[in-house]
């Protein structure tokens, strides 16, 4: 067994058994994320079956998965868990399957654009900034009802789900715990939360998903 395998196989034991503690019973979908990975480790990782990955960088994952690995793309599913610019935004619906970090007006308008000319719309998550942070993406939570109702409303979209990113250095729970508050209030069933450092947390807490890197594929090497 390789080690990505092995550290795939412990992964998935760490979600089903959090899972088990929580309040559901559903195994949250695992999203490998694949950012910055050299090529070895990914075909590691499609040999294990993992069929979902995420990706920060449209053009990073146009190669990755557009010529690299080309020949697998249409197994899988593929989610945008970073910031989207607006002139991206053609690019991500092209290739993407999910979008996690929607977040704006003008982003909603250029994804309808988008959509309208590849016949097609990734299915949508609203990043909320649970921690407020200045630097940080994401809608804030006492925005989201409004924000909400534009993306439903006037641009005729329906969010499947919310994500959020907890403020390094704070415990992740509280965070956790305001989003799936938040999805229960506005009719959302949705929850992308957790990461290599609390992913098991957030299986016990109601995730949907969890994104995982390093804990799946090593240390990044950013050169």
């Amino acid at each position: 067994m390789s080690d990505i395998s092995q550290k795939h196989t412990e992964v998935l034991a760490k979600l089903t058994a959090a899972s088990k503690r929580g309040k559901q019973s559903d195994v949250p979908t695992l999203v490998a994320v694949s950012k910055v990975q050299p090529d070895e480790r990914i075909a590691d990782m499609l040999a294990t079956g993992q069929r979902v990955y995420g990706e920060n960088r449209v053009q990073e994952a146009q190669t990755r998965w557009g010529e690299t690995f080309a020949d697998h793309r249409a197994e899988l599913e593929l989610r945008l868990i970073g910031p989207l610019q607006t002139n991206k935004a053609a690019d991500a619906v092209a290739l993407f399957d999910v979008i996690e970090t929607v977040d704006r007006e003008k982003l909603l308008k250029a994804l309808v654009k988008a959509g309208e000319d590849h016949g097609k719309m990734p299915r949508l998550y609203v990043q909320v900034n649970t921690g407020e942070e200045d630097q940080k993406s994401g809608v804030l939570p006492a925005d989201l009802p409004a924000f909400l109702k534009l993306m439903r409303e006037t641009y005729n979209l329906e969010p499947e789900g919310l994500m959020c990113i907890p403020p390094m250095g704070e415990a992740a729970s509280p965070h956790f715990w305001l989003l799936s508050n938040l999805a229960d209030a506005n009719g959302i069933k949705g929850l992308s939360m957790g990461m290599s450092g609390d992913y098991e947390i957030a299986a016990e807490m109601g995730a949907t998903s969890v994104r995982v890197g390093s804990a799946l594929f090593g240390a990044r090497d950013y050169g």
